[in-house]
């Protein structure tokens, strides 16, 4: 089933305290008739919104179809957390790939979050970027892996900016029984995901950039010009960029081949008043080193976001706040009971190696996502790469594509079975603390 509308109603947020606590701006109209622009950009995220805003300021007319609302997905859901690097450490990337392209990808890593602060700083302050990510770990093993990260970062790369935690100063950070230590990484933080996708939008259009809401696009014809059609509308244009990621539907089969959609679910609890300190004794996010992870934080209000349990297909499963409360209640035993206010899904997207995979399907369509799980910083970074190749100058943008993401065995076809597997035996290897 199409992952715009398997859990969600079409044109509407879901029920999230990222909603309740931000500034909807009025509906935008949808595409209707025919349009021609230079650039026609297929969902209204973090990438496809950090592409119209760069493409606009270079002076290319910029079209955004959205088949929602803008920030609806996965940008509007996510944990706001804004992590350095990648889901695969630089210590496994200088191994597979060398340290010279290990290298290239960290500083690509390194201007995404750059560039995220200062737009939070000067255009997006509502987003409330706040330093500080704590990974934690669960054995003496997993913390002198953290240890040797936190050596190589400082050695080979100059970053300072991340230290491991020891089991005491872990608890009076994270007062939690089941934490070993952690890698603190100050140069990382977190924000408010809704606010920042908004802004990103805003600044988008005020470039001059055209934004249409509830646009599902059909069918993409390609050619020179390409023609992204929807319901009511289409567009000619000479350039096509695919940003859907996780939702986006099988328009090209390039794309769903390497990436995977994937849910995970997010609970906020009440607001936790002066408990709030004694669960984390720092205003820092946190996310743990279970494959299945748990990922958390405290809003402005004091409530404890806390998210994770990846679902085994594209269906949510009944009762997340129940499912969520059972999680918060096994890394917080003095939480056990409290109320979840709200409770919510989204859709990722994943590859094999669990890096992007940034394509070009013809030359003249270009393809990001499948950033599992560090999608915050690195999707603004992928827009703007791909906003820099259609421009004319394509080598940051072919650093990321010389990836070469494989393709899921078998194909799109088979990425929900290959999923089913992949999660019951990695949660199964969680529960053993393999």
């Amino acid at each position: 089933m199409n992952p715009l509308y398997r859990n969600d109603r079409h044109g509407q947020f879901p029920e999230s305290w990222y909603v309740a606590s931000a500034d909807i701006p009025a509906e935008r109209p949808p595409l209707t008739g025919e349009i021609q622009a230079d650039v026609c950009i297929i969902g209204a995220g973090y990438t496809g919104l950090s592409a119209a805003r760069h493409l606009a300021l270079k002076g290319l007319d910029v079209v955004v179809l959205e088949a929602h609302r803008t920030g609806f997905g996965a940008s509007g859901r996510n944990g706001g957390q804004v992590c350095s690097g990648y889901d695969s450490n630089q210590t496994t990337l200088t191994r597979k790939l060398g340290a010279g392209p290990a290298k290239a990808l960290w500083g690509l890593a390194e201007e995404a979050k750059s560039d995220l602060r200062n737009l939070c700083a000067n255009h997006i302050p509502e987003a409330r970027y706040t330093p500080g990510v704590m990974h934690g770990t669960y054995t003496a093993k997993e913390t002198a892996q953290d240890e040797a990260e936190v050596d190589l970062l400082a050695s080979a790369y100059g970053y300072d900016q991340a230290r491991v935690c020891g089991p005491d100063e872990m608890r009076g950070l994270i007062n939690s029984p089941q934490y070993h230590g952690g890698l603190l990484d100050m140069g990382a933080g977190h924000i408010h995901p809704l606010r920042y996708v908004l802004g990103l939008a805003r600044l988008a259009e005020d470039a001059g950039a055209r934004i249409f809401e509830r646009s599902e696009v059909h069918r993409i014809d390609k050619g020179d010009p390409a023609i992204v059609a929807t319901n009511k509308g289409r567009v000619k244009a000479r350039f096509v960029v695919l940003a859907g990621n996780g939702y986006l539907p099988n328009l090209e089969r390039k794309v769903a081949a390497r990436v995977m959609p994937l849910n995970s679910f997010i609970g906020a609890t009440e607001p936790l008043g002066d408990r709030a300190d004694e669960i984390l004794g720092q205003d820092i996010a946190v996310h743990d080193s279970k494959w299945v992870a748990n990922y958390f934080r405290l809003s402005e209000d004091k409530r404890l976001l806390f998210g994770g349990r990846p679902s085994y297909s594209l269906g949510f499963p009944e009762g997340i706040a129940s499912l969520m409360q059972k999680r918060i209640a096994n890394i917080f035993p003095q939480l056990d009971g409290v109320k979840v206010d709200y409770a919510w899904g989204g859709t990722l997207g994943v590859t094999i190696p669990r890096m992007p995979a940034v394509i070009r399907v013809p030359p003249n369509i270009l393809s990001a996502g499948g950033y599992s799980g560090h999608g915050v910083a690195l999707s603004g970074l992928a827009g703007e790469v791909m906003a820099e190749a259609i421009a004319g100058q394509a080598g940051r943008f072919d650093i990321l594509a010389d990836l070469n993401v494989p393709n899921y065995p078998g194909g799109a076809a088979f990425r929900s079975p290959l999923l089913r597997l992949a999660m019951t035996w990695y949660a199964m290897r969680d529960r053993l603390g393999l």
